[in-house]
């Protein structure tokens, strides 16, 4: 099993780290990949940063460590998806024509973070995505993830067993957690091979030594728990929110060592 890590931006759109302390940071951590998914609209008319940015995953990919650089695409009301494995533009912010075109160019189609008001959209997919981003450590804090995207998972793949639940980072800031990992089930750390097993579903994550499947089947006591950690942890960063939204009300920022401090927590 191959340790690594999905969902991960750099300096390249919204990241705060460079490619090369990312690399650093997650070989550190005991990973062999990482799944770089920066923001599409960045390369946005500019083909030469696009090339720059492959070319820049390849160089600094080695026998102990590589990176699968992809794209994460925004699509209509404020839908994302995620191309593991692509990098090609898409001339449409269609949910469905972006998925299909990730499929066809041999990447994976992961809808990121997805929102509850999506979630019927999502279900009426002619052509369901290979994935859905279950657990999003940015977007659900890194307590718990929300039980209802675990039941659309297990909804969509009554119908369409190719859809496996993802689990992603999100990377964004420096003091931002990063401790949910994925195990992919082969021995070469090469990206064709990495993209393989997790279109396969050969795969899972471990967060606090607990697994969490590919399939997204966890037992309905685990499902509660996480469910009453979520709600918990969704209250406070509500009021925080609260508290920026009054302060900035007043003309005052939030400090910078407070946001960071913030980002750690949640």
């Amino acid at each position: 099993m191959l340790q690594g890590a999905l969902h991960l931006h750099s300096t390249y759109s919204d990241g705060e780290f460079s490619l090369a302390e990312l690399r650093d940071m997650f070989r550190a951590a005991g990973c062999r990949f990482a799944c770089v998914t920066d923001h599409a609209d960045a390369f946005i008319g500019d083909e030469a940063k696009r090339e720059a940015y492959v070319r820049e995953c390849n160089a600094l990919s080695s026998d102990g460590f590589r990176f699968v650089p992809g794209l994460e695409y925004t699509c209509a009301d404020g839908m994302h998806v995620l191309g593991y494995g692509t990098t090609q533009p898409i001339d449409s912010s269609d949910l469905q024509e972006v998925v299909r075109r990730i499929d066809e160019r041999g990447g994976i189609a992961v809808v990121a973070h997805p929102k509850q008001t999506s979630f019927s959209a999502i279900e009426s997919l002619e052509f369901p995505p290979a994935g859905i981003e279950v657990w999003n450590s940015k977007y659900d804090g890194r307590y718990a993830p929300r039980r209802e995207t675990f039941e659309l998972v297990r909804r969509v793949r009554s119908r369409s067993p190719r859809t496996w639940a993802f689990y992603g980072q999100d990377l964004h800031w420096r003091r931002q957690y990063r401790g949910l990992f994925v195990f992919v089930d082969c021995v070469e750390a090469d990206p064709p091979t990495i993209v393989a097993a997790l279109r396969a579903g050969r795969f899972h994550a471990e967060k606090d030594r607990r697994t969490l499947p590919a399939d997204g089947i966890l037992d309905a006591d685990a499902l509660a728990a996480y469910a009453r950690r979520n709600r918990r942890s969704q209250l406070v960063r509500k009021g925080a929110r609260s508290v920026k939204r009054w302060l900035e009300g007043l003309g005052l920022a939030v400090p910078p060592a407070v946001k960071e401090q913030l980002r750690r927590i949640f």
